[in-house]
């Protein structure tokens, strides 16, 4: 259920294996056997990646509510058993790079070597949600952002933001893009719901040159919204690349999309505390900045 999950959320079977630390042919392998034993097509595959059958949307929805449940089902028994394992529930931020969760993951293991690691996906907006409500014990964002009561912070990676659009679009010959070419093309990004700050302080540059569109997709979905509007343009990561779908640099890399990790201060979990203390989350950064 989780593979299915994660590939349905990003309608491609690279990202989605990426997402999930494995290949893409077990990734595949998995999900056709998952079919069998549904007894139905739950994806439909094709050069642009894939898309959700009826059943598949229903699946979804299912899997989700079951992923949720086991989780709940496993923390409530372990604690009527007296059992305290140390476990870090990481909020598993949409789009971020698959080598921060890995990073973060492996500095838990390092420092607590029985703990484990729990994920919980969602945007920066549903991560600072679920750490106020105590769902999880360390988030990852987009900044910049304002953070809630009682959190910190720390500043672990940046990605460069550039224009992704259709490989027969006129841009796509350029091999540098300024703002200038921009003027006039219409721009479908993410909803600013998912993450405001982060939303305005990129769109504040572009919104006298682009027309927003009207439509707003999930990172995983907006090269599905550029084949469809072809002239159009959105802006991402040079990993949201394809065949189809091209990624061109800004000239002088204006726009930054920065990842941070975010924790409660009055958190008691250990694995939390293992990992927070000096050089703490900075070695994450270190590591990433010597890649």
């Amino acid at each position: 259920m989780r593979y299915f999950v994660g590939v349905a959320e990003e309608l491609h079977f690279g990202r989605a294996a990426e997402r999930l630390y494995i290949s893409t042919p077990t990734l595949s392998q998995q999900i056709k056997q998952l079919e069998r034993e549904v007894g139905t097509t739950l994806l439909i595959r094709h050069s642009r990646g894939v898309e959700l059958t009826p059943a598949g949307q229903v699946f979804l929805a299912r899997a989700r509510e079951t992923i949720q449940a086991a989780g709940l089902a496993l923390k409530d028994t372990r604690r009527a058993a007296g059992l305290d394992e140390p476990v870090l529930r990481l909020g598993l931020l949409n789009g971020v790079p698959g080598w921060l969760p890995a990073a973060l993951e492996q500095l838990a293991t390092e420092r607590l070597p029985d703990s484990t690691v729990t994920l919980s996906a969602g945007t920066t907006t549903e991560q600072l949600r679920m750490l106020t409500a105590g769902e999880i014990d360390l988030a990852l964002v987009r900044t910049p952002i304002t953070l809630p009561p009682a959190t910190m912070s720390e500043d672990l990676a940046e990605e460069e933001l550039g224009v992704l659009l259709t490989a027969t679009h006129p841009l796509a010959a350029s091999t540098e893009i300024t703002f200038d070419d921009l003027t006039g093309l219409e721009l479908i990004w993410i909803p600013r719901a998912a993450a405001p700050e982060f939303y305005d302080d990129a769109i504040a540059r572009l919104r006298s040159r682009v027309r927003i569109s009207d439509i707003s997709m999930s990172q995983a979905q907006l090269r599905s919204a550029l084949l469809v509007r072809r002239e159009a343009i959105s802006l991402a990561s040079r990993r949201a690349a394809t065949p189809d779908v091209v990624w061109r640099p800004l000239k002088g890399r204006p726009l930054i999309a920065q990842y941070a990790a975010v924790w409660r201060t009055d958190s008691r979990n250990p694995v939390l505390q293992a990992m927070t203390v000096s050089p703490g989350l900075t070695v994450v950064r270190q590591q990433v900045v010597d890649d």
